[in-house]
């Protein structure tokens, strides 16, 4: 019998104490090429304002497709500009085990891979974290940052004040300009649908970690050259190369992909100033919702 869950039973399953974990260990089994999956294809319905992906991923317990919308041209609507469904399969047999809502898998995947790198590549002693934009990304990353590094301040920095001003009182920012908030910040979040850069390299202190996860087109950017030109780490070079305006645009040499670092195959000294671009990869999605469904059959 097939198991459906709306977006509330998902958000009561999920839960980034074993969440974050469960990324590195999908990213470790996507690098070893233990997982099967193609880029994400990408059906453009109107350029810049609606898009519909298709991201199937088969890894050895399970096997899944996500659907996901990104719409643009729904900001400052009241609907999300990404929405998804999961379709989740037992590997083995083929047998459909569970339908599911994929907007908050994405969501907090997106958020704990984020913090899943940073836990490894970030200052010992992270104590500011810059936020470029307020929206439902920057929200994640706040929560899920959180649960690996000890934060006295958070910065937060949108081009709409209003909307700045609302995010820090939700979550105990204060509101910034963008090269203020990033000066001295020890983890920076860019989450932004920015199409130009918004983070200069010339404001990152030594040493500090940024990571990218917004500017998802081939033809956008969040990072200057200067800043693509620290250390980079990616989830999937593949994807990367495809994806990311930011790799593509810069000419910037991938370090290493997030799941060799977990592995322990590639090394990256804290010391380094480093950026961690993520475009999201289907083997995150299905992992998270292999942690939902399993959760749930439980109980």
């Amino acid at each position: 019998m097939v198991t459906v869950l709306d977006e509330r039973a998902v958000g009561k399953a999920l839960r980034y104490e074993r969440l974050i974990d469960a990324m590195e260990s999908a990213l470790i089994a996507f690098s070893a090429g233990r997982v099967l999956q193609p880029v994400r294809s990408v059906l453009t319905i109107e350029e810049g304002r609606r898009y519909l992906g298709v991201m199937p991923a088969a890894a050895e317990d399970a096997m899944g497709l996500k659907l996901v919308s990104f719409y643009p041209a729904n900001a400052g609507t009241g609907i999300p500009t990404h929405m998804a469904m999961i379709l989740l399969f037992r590997a083995a047999t083929g047998e459909p085990l569970a339908v599911m809502d994929g907007r908050l898998i994405t969501e907090m995947r997106t958020a704990a891979v984020s913090a899943a790198v940073s836990r490894r590549l970030a200052p010992w002693d992270s104590r500011v974290l810059a936020l470029l934009g307020s929206g439902v990304q920057a929200a994640a990353h706040v929560e899920a940052l959180r649960h690996v590094h000890r934060f006295d301040e958070v910065r937060v920095f949108s081009p709409t004040r209003a909307h700045a001003e609302r995010f820090a009182a939700e979550h105990g920012a204060v509101v910034m300009e963008a090269e203020e908030a990033v000066r001295g910040a020890d983890v920076i979040v860019t989450a932004t649908s920015s199409q130009t850069p918004v983070l200069r390299g010339a404001w990152l202190k030594p040493g500090a970690h940024v990571s990218a996860v917004g500017a998802v087109r081939p033809n956008w950017r969040e990072l200057d050259d200067d800043a693509m030109a620290n250390v980079l780490v990616v989830d999937s070079r593949e994807a990367a190369r495809q994806e990311s305006g930011d790799v593509i645009l810069s000419g910037a040499r991938i370090e290493a992909e997030a799941g060799e670092l977990f592995a322990g195959k590639i090394t990256i000294a804290r010391e380094r100033t480093t950026v961690f671009k993520s475009v999201g990869i289907a083997a995150e999605d299905l992992a998270a919702a292999q942690l939902v469904y399993d959760a749930v059959r439980r109980g």
